[in-house]
């Protein structure tokens, strides 16, 4: 159904309680995978990724195995990845069983961004068993992340096409079709910004090869040639291209006729971007202490939660 008022266009799905429950429910898993993904990183900061040695998907050859710091971080992480298995499934499952209603089914539904998570599961669980089993090489420990963060992302467009963020913006006007690109934009960078943030911390020497910030080593282009520092700095000049672009993007969306869930997501996503670049200066500064490198992975992923909720919320027609 389809009402014009001026030149916005809004497209209004009848209230139906089972969409709106899909979409807290999709909202609940995309933070559970939050919290999945910021655990996950706790595993690789205190070098407890082979704390089930290589067997997967038992534990040292057993269910249950005896359990040391290593061992117990490990387990723990693989407990939390197998919640997120069955509450995921479990929510696919719902959304097929309502894809009649409407804002459930269809192009502009719920079902596909759905799917497309309970696939991106099956691939992270086993990119996750090759890791172990090839003792985490980092090719494959970085594209475990990022898969992780898409997969997030599919769970956030659930969310918002179920209404659990709010109403999306009317998308008929130009001008807020501007803000939407500018908002993906933004989105696009993150992500960027987010796949150099798990090459460089999976990287020998790459962490610490920059000392000082913002400048690396006291310049602005370091000219060592040393792979390490390189990774490092196209990591952080893309950080800040990131804080750049979503600073635009939003005050794009503040000039603009977009709703105010909208206006909180892009307000969200440049203050954790600044909380992000304060965090990333204090470990730098402090040496990598594992508190901070913690905090940097958790500010970080927040920020992909924010940004992707924006780009979503930015180009959701739909009302709840």
């Amino acid at each position: 159904m389809s009402t014009v008022i001026d030149d916005r266009t809004e497209l209004a799905w009848p209230a139906d309680p089972g969409r709106r429950r899909l979409g807290l429910l999709s909202l609940l898993a995309a933070v559970y995978t939050y919290a999945l993904v910021v655990f996950g990183g706790i595993v690789r900061i205190t070098g407890s990724g082979m704390g089930c040695g290589d067997d997967w998907p038992r534990c040292n050859g057993e269910w249950i195995p005896a359990f040391t710091f290593e061992t117990l971080i490990e387990y723990t992480h693989r407990l939390l990845a197998a919640g997120i298995g069955i509450v995921v499934l479990a929510v696919f499952g719902y959304a097929l069983l309502k894809r009649a209603s409407p804002g459930v089914g269809g192009r502009a539904g719920m079902v596909r961004p759905l799917l497309l998570a309970a696939a991106l599961l099956i691939v992270q669980a086993a990119l996750g068993a090759i890791t172990v089993r090839l003792e985490l090489p980092p090719s494959v420990t970085i594209a475990h992340f990022v898969t992780a963060m898409l997969f997030m992302a599919t769970l956030i467009v659930a969310a918002a096409r179920g209404g659990a963020l709010g109403d999306g913006a009317d998308v008929a006007s130009p001008a807020v079709r501007r803000a939407a690109g500018w908002a993906a934009a933004a989105a696009a960078t993150g992500l960027l910004v987010v796949a150099l943030g798990a090459v460089t911390a999976n990287t020998p020497g790459a962490p610490p090869a920059c000392g000082g910030f913002p400048l690396c080593n006291g310049q602005f282009l370091p000219q060592s040639g040393a792979l390490p520092m390189e990774i490092h700095w196209a990591h952080r000049t893309a950080a800040f291209l990131l804080l750049f672009v979503s600073i635009a993007a939003a005050a794009n969306a503040y000039r603009t006729r977009v709703s105010r869930p909208v206006r909180i997501a892009a307000g969200a996503s440049v203050a954790l971007i600044v909380l992000q670049l304060v965090v990333a200066a204090a470990l730098i500064l402090m040496r990598l202490p594992q508190s901070l490198q913690a905090a940097h992975l958790a500010v970080g992923a927040a920020v992909w939660f924010a940004l992707a909720s924006w780009a979503v919320l930015a180009r959701t027609t739909t009302r709840a």
